[in-house]
């Protein structure tokens, strides 16, 4: 049917070679579209959409002709041509659009895994405040890379081919001038930056308050983590192996999926806020703040949500490391995701076998038991994947294998150290994600193999150092650049989040309150205490009820200052309350407004000192308990209203709990004072 037309167009044309030309664009075209159409769907497709293409040329060309002769076959068939040339790339645009959503999606489920292991890895009554800190950081890290942390990290440098260096990217906030078909992208990007800021969630899992949480997930998307990625995967990255020219070392530094980029950033500022915010209560030190001499174990509430976990963040891996590559209809990129994937498969395999083996031969030679440990061998497959991000494309698969052995181990190792030195990490996330964050990288300049960097970077000028050392020249310049990739990272985190976390430890913003770390950060919740109190008599904590009602009467007292203090300040907005909530005297006393970073502090001794003293008056009559209780009461009022009401200063917490324990001994050390009661 072709052919016929093409003769009716140009009857003295030659056609054998046009139709020749034809059929060729044609067949590839076809091939492409249609290839897992069956044969006679494939026939149908291809005689109407080139019978649609010939007779657009045809009118085209036929409006366009000066004495409205046909066109020639020359014409036709270069029209005929760019239509499809036009048509194969839209359908490339929209295979890789998909590819990339696709692989988003993937790695944004990873936020399930990372919440289903931070959850089963802590207690009970902190369960609820784990999965919020977890929402809290995709949430916070889609508003800041939105906002400012997209135009940080690619801002301008995908738009033109530049060779000029940058630290920061300084276009493209708010997504402003982003072409539409960089949205798939963007969305992807996202999802490795959640990635990154998540890692920190199960570190301080039961000890951090949620203001902070949310204020450290919004800069670290929107400022600390773009600046690491346009300095390693922006081509006007100093580091980046993506530039055309002028490379670092001549090579430049390979992170295919971000083991050091997404990893290292996160478990390096992990490790600075755990170090700033300190362990658990009771972890190494007893709630007297004496020292275990062995340190006591936290066990999670259920290994079956972090085994869900951990199979959610290996199947979300696929997407992490594949997805890496960004464009899948390129010549034999689709090869290079295969061996991606298979490379993923095992350096998980290889670590989680590793770990698994070797915690089973440490229990068995300190404690003569073979002990099979589910945690070690969970925590070393996600050791592997982490491990094989930065090389899963470029290195060998028995390499990969070799990468996910040493990276278990590894894990392992850095587990050991950590609570030797009493560095406190509830999910391991530290010993995961920073120690094989730097493995993985350094790997790369190990391992890499020379055919593969020439698949994915286009150069081998430079493999990895087991290679170059092989072939006798003993070239470490990629090695190199991985090394000053690690060192830039670390740099970078520690000068700006070190300070970050310090300044919210010192303003009281980092630690919960040490009352509530014993009850559980659940207690602030819908239900929580009484959540929190049935869970203590399930586990027959005698002293869990006793800290359960201290908690429940400092909630109260704050309640009831703050909502005096919120009266009186309308009738007298410059007395003496507004001096007395700026006076630097009160920064570590209690405050009706404000609770301090010491007063969080005091709360428990406060409970403990009254558990103390409920003992040792226990010995009193039951008619003598409930006068004292309706003495202590009201008494308790006159105090805390003459503290928010201005006519005496805010009181010392150890005052609040002699008031409490002991009404009239307060009011006698008041009556005495200097400062005079209304």
């Amino acid at each position: 049917m072709v052919l016929r037309q093409l003769r009716t167009a140009a009857p003295l044309t030659p056609f054998s070679k046009a139709c020749s030309a034809f059929a060729a664009i044609y067949r590839r075209t076809l091939c492409l579209h249609n290839r897992n159409q069956p044969l006679h769907h494939r026939s149908i497709m291809a005689s109407s959409t080139t019978t649609d293409t010939y007779q657009t040329c045809l009118s085209d060309l036929s409006a366009t002709s000066s004495n409205g002769s046909s066109p020639t076959t020359d014409a036709l068939l270069q029209c005929i041509s760019s239509s499809f040339d036009a048509q194969t790339a839209s359908t490339h645009a929209s295979i890789n659009t998909f590819f990339l959503l696709y692989a988003a999606t993937l790695v944004f489920f990873m936020q399930a895994g990372f919440a289903m292991v931070s959850a089963g890895c802590v207690r009970t009554n902190n369960v609820q405040n784990t999965l919020l800190k977890n929402l809290l950081d995709a949430c916070g890290a889609a508003l800041g890379f939105y906002t400012v942390g997209y135009a940080f990290a690619w801002g301008g440098s995908l738009d033109t081919a530049t060779t000029e260096r940058t630290f920061i990217g300084t276009q493209n906030f708010f997504l402003m001038d982003v072409d539409s078909s960089q949205d798939s992208f963007w969305l992807f990007q996202l999802a490795f930056c959640s990635a990154s800021a998540t890692i920190v969630a199960g570190t301080l899992a039961e000890r951090c308050q949620m203001v902070a949480y949310l204020a450290y997930s919004m800069t670290l998307a929107g400022f600390v983590y773009p600046v690491v990625v346009h300095s390693i995967w922006s081509p006007s990255g100093f580091l980046s192996a993506t530039r055309e020219t002028d490379l670092f070392l001549d090579v430049g530094m390979i992170d295919f999926a971000g083991s050091t980029v997404v990893h290292l950033t996160g478990g390096m500022t992990a490790l600075i806020a755990t170090i700033v915010l300190g362990p658990r209560t009771g972890r190494f030190y007893d709630l007297r703040g004496n020292p275990l001499k062995v340190p006591k174990e936290f066990a999670g509430h259920s290994l079956a949500l972090q085994m869900l976990g951990v199979f959610i963040l290996w199947f979300g891996w696929y997407g992490f490391n594949t997805g890496s590559i960004l464009n899948i209809t390129n010549d034999l990129n689709h090869t290079i995701v295969s061996h991606t994937a298979i490379n993923t498969t095992l350096a998980a395999s290889a670590g989680s076998i590793m770990t698994l083996f070797l915690s089973t031969v440490v229990a068995e030679r300190f404690t003569g038991e073979i002990v099979f440990s589910l945690s070690y061998a969970m925590n070393g497959c996600l050791s592997g994947l982490v491990a094989i991000g930065a090389g899963c494309s470029v290195v060998e698969h028995w390499a990969a294998i070799i990468i996910g052995l040493v990276g278990g181990a590894l894990y392992l190792a850095c587990s050991k150290l950590l609570v030797k030195k009493r560095i406190d990490d509830a999910v391991d996330g530290i010993p995961v994600h920073l120690t094989n964050g730097i493995w993985g990288a350094l790997s790369v300049g190990l391992f890499a193999a020379p055919e593969h960097l020439e698949q994915v970077y286009g150069r081998s000028d430079h493999a990895g150092w087991f290679y170059s050392w092989g072939q006798g020249s003993a070239d470490a310049k990629l090695l190199g650049a991985q090394v000053v990739g690690i060192l830039f990272v670390s740099g970078w985190v520690i000068v700006t989040m070190y300070p970050f976390f310090w300044l919210l430890h010192y303003i009281g913003y980092l630690r919960a309150d040490s009352l509530e770390e014993v009850v559980g950060l659940d207690v602030g919740y819908t239900q929580g205490i009484l959540h929190t109190r049935a869970q203590g008599q399930n586990e027959e904590d005698e002293n869990m009820e006793h800290y359960i009602n201290e908690y429940v009467k400092q909630r109260e007292e704050r309640v009831h200052i703050k909502k005096i203090k919120n009266e009186n300040s309308t009738h007298s907005f410059g007395g003496r309350l507004s001096s007395s909530l700026h006076s630097k005297k009160d920064k570590f006393e209690f405050d009706g407004l404000n609770i301090s970073a010491h007063s969080r502090k005091e709360s428990l001794p406060r409970a403990i000192e009254s558990l103390d003293n409920s003992r040792h008056s226990g010995s009193r009559g039951s008619s003598n308990k409930i006068d004292s209780s309706l003495d202590t009461s009201r008494n308790r009022d006159i105090v805390l209203t003459n503290v928010a009401s201005g006519n005496i200063s805010p009181l010392p917490m150890t005052t609040l709990c002699r008031a409490q324990s002991d009404p009239s001994s307060t009011l006698q050390y008041l009556s005495t004072s200097d400062e005079k009661i209304l």
